[in-house]
């Protein structure tokens, strides 16, 4: 992900800082404006980090953690970020599903005006499955890494079932439904597949069979 400051720009905003690309870091940083793409020097202040209040959803539960993340960071939603908790023990990567500042939602925010990060854990996702069979369709659940990749047209088993994926919805987007598309599991709303049925005893023709009903 690019560092973002908040600086003065020379070229559009010469008096209220706006947000900047950091294009070299160091002592001697070069930024690129946001508003008019201008790309010049700047002074960046020694970052600090901030304390900030992060909300994990992981699976059906939803738990408390606290992170330091560096001042001037601006955060988005969708950005994929890691809660280090050194109090708790605790790190997990997420996915921020939102942002509060200033007692309402915002799409984006510097840390320092953030009051609380939402995020969805993905080291480790319940993938979400509607199967189709022969009689309508069954849900299951497959746990996997959220850098495990599903690929359409590919065949998977989930709770002692068999099956084909046919398309995959996207979380906060469309369907991927070429036979190949790979999806990251922490990306994924859920799966569409059809069952894939084992021949039983008796299903599969055998030439002795074959010459009796005589279509050998």
């Amino acid at each position: 992900m690019t560092e973002e400051v908040i600086v003065i720009c020379p070229m559009c905003s010469p008096k209220e800082p706006v947000g900047h690309d950091v294009l070299r870091p160091g002592q001697n940083p070069v930024v690129q404006c946001h508003e008019c793409g201008a790309v010049h020097p700047a002074t960046i202040e020694e970052k600090k980090p901030v304390n900030t209040k992060v909300i994990v959803s992981k699976g059906e539960v939803s738990f408390t953690l606290h992170t330091n993340i560096d001042a001037g960071e601006v955060i988005y939603v969708d950005d994929e970020i890691i809660v280090d908790d050194e109090e708790a023990d605790e790190v997990y990567p997420i996915i921020v599903t939102a942002l509060e500042s200033g007692g309402r939602r915002v799409e984006k925010e510097e840390i320092e005006n953030i009051e609380v990060i939402w995020g969805r854990a993905t080291d480790e996702v319940n993938t979400k499955i509607s199967v189709k069979v022969r009689n309508g369709s069954v849900s299951v659940e497959k746990r996997v890494s959220g850098e495990f990749e599903f690929i359409v047209g590919e065949q998977y088993n989930a709770e002692r079932k068999d099956f084909q994926i046919t398309k995959i919805k996207i979380r906060g987007g469309g369907f991927q439904s070429r036979k190949g598309d790979r999806v990251p599991a922490k990306y994924i709303k859920r799966i569409f597949a059809t069952e894939v049925r084992k021949k039983g005893w008796g299903e599969a023709k055998t030439s002795w069979s074959s010459k009796r009903s005589g279509r050998y």
